[in-house]
C-alpha cells in the first residue's frame, strides 16, 4: 500500500517509516501540517497516519479538510493526545482509528492493513478517467473513445486500481493486495499475465499505449506519450 505518515519527530518518524517499508508498503512522510495536507489532497494514498501535535496546526484540522475535499482515504491518528474527549474529536474529525502512544509497532501495522483492506483510496467520482479511456463505477463499464471494452470483472478491477493511482508506479505486491486480496507474494506471474490479457483490450487496438511497464518496480497508466 501506499502511506502518509505525518509525524514531527525524526526519530519516530523513521522508526516508523523503516517498519512499514519493511513490510512491503510505500510510505511518505510530511512532517508540518501544510506539508501534510499538500501530500494528502495531492497523493493516491490507500491510508493516512496522522499525529494530533504537529507545526502549523492540529492533525484534526488536516483530516477535516481531507474530509470536506471529498477524500475518503481511510486515517488512523497516531498520537500521545489519548484522552476520551481526544478520542472522540479524532472520530468526528474524520478518523477512522485512533492509535495512542506508546504503542506497539505490530499492533500499527495490523491496524494499518486493516484500514487499507477496507478500500483503495476512494475517488468519489462516478466515472474515472485518463485520456480517452473512461471507466464507469456504477455500471462497471470501460470505453476508449466511442469504444466499449469487454473486460472481465477482475479486468474491470485490475483496471480501475490503476486509474486511481494514474500517474504512479503500482508494484505488483500492490496489485497482489488490493486486487487480488493476496497478502505475501504468490511467486508467480498472476499479475504478469492478466495484465498482458489488460493491455491487448485497452491499449493493442488503439495505437497509443496508456499501460506501461515501469522495469523492475511495476506499472503505471498514463496518457503521455
Amino acid at each position: 500500500m501506499k502511506l502518509l505518515l505525518l509525524e514531527d519527530d525524526a526519530e519516530t518518524a523513521e522508526f516508523v517509516r523503516r517498519g512499514l517499508t519493511e513490510a512491503g508498503h510505500t510510505v511518505d512522510v510530511a512532517a508540518t501540517a501544510d506539508d501534510g495536507l499538500h501530500l494528502a489532497l495531492e497523493g493516491a494514498h490507500d491510508v493516512l497516519i496522522i499525529d494530533r501535535m504537529v507545526p502549523g496546526g492540529d492533525g484534526l484540522s488536516v483530516v477535516r479538510a481531507v474530509r470536506d475535499a471529498g477524500k475518503a482515504t481511510p486515517v488512523i491518528f497516531l498520537t500521545a493526545v489519548g484522552g476520551v474527549r481526544d478520542r472522540v474529536e479524532g472520530f468526528e474529525a474524520g478518523g477512522d482509528d485512533y492509535l495512542v502512544k506508546p504503542y506497539a509497532f505490530s499492533e500499527l501495522l495490523a491496524r494499518v492493513q486493516a484500514l487499507g483492506r477496507r478500500s483503495p483510496s476512494i475517488d468519489l467520482r462516478p466515472v474515472l478517467d485518463v485520456g480517452d479511456l473512461q471507466l464507469d463505477l456504477a455500471a462497471r463499464t470501460a470505453r476508449r473513445g466511442s469504444t466499449r471494452l469487454d473486460l472481465t470483472p477482475q479486468e474491470f478491477r485490475l483496471l480501475e486500481f490503476l486509474v486511481r493511482h494514474s500517474g504512479q508506479v503500482v508494484t505488483r505486491a500492490m496489485l497482489l493486495d488490493k486486487v487480488w486480496g493476496f497478502h505475501f507474494d504468490t511467486k508467480t506471474n498472476l499479475v504478469d499475465a492478466h495484465m498482458s490479457r489488460l493491455r491487448a483490450k485497452v491499449d493493442r487496438p488503439f495505437g497509443q499505449d496508456l499501460i506501461h511497464t515501469v522495469r523492475g518496480a511495476g506499472y503505471m497508466i498514463d496518457d503521455r506519450a
